[in-house]
């Protein structure tokens, strides 16, 4: 079965940092992309980030460009998403979720999301 399992999130001041991480298992984890997406409170769906099977392609939304940094490794089967200079607007549920391609695409913001496995989320809040 496939499992995906975030863990880091915390309270943060804004400015702050924090390291999430995903640990998955169930599936051949080096063949596919992978996604952080995010929920802020009574909001949608928001695609974050995604990086390919390789680890050398990643996308980002523009609202955390330069601020954030998705990175895997392929032998430990996890996906970390390094967040600095967090904002009170990155105050979100965040998922790890699984592509079903090798590939990444950025283009979420007028398609749905194809991801076919989330993780349960972690809460990321930022406040001063």
């Amino acid at each position: 079965q496939v499992r995906l399992v975030e863990s880091g999130g915390g309270l943060v001041q804004p400015g702050g940092s924090l390291t999430l991480s995903c640990a998955a298992s169930g599936f051949h984890f080096r063949n596919y992309a992978m996604a952080w997406v995010r929920q802020a409170p009574g909001k949608g769906l928001e695609w974050v980030s995604e990086i390919n099977s390789g680890g050398g392609i990643t996308g980002y939304v523009d609202s955390v460009k330069g601020r954030f940094t998705i990175s895997r490794d392929n032998g430990k089967n996890r996906v970390y998403l390094q967040m600095n200079n967090l904002k009170p607007e990155d105050t979100a549920v965040y998922y790890c979720a699984k592509a079903p391609r090798a590939f990444i695409r950025a283009d979420w913001d007028s398609l749905p999301l194809d991801h076919d496995f989330w993780g349960q989320g972690t809460q990321v809040t930022v406040s001063s």
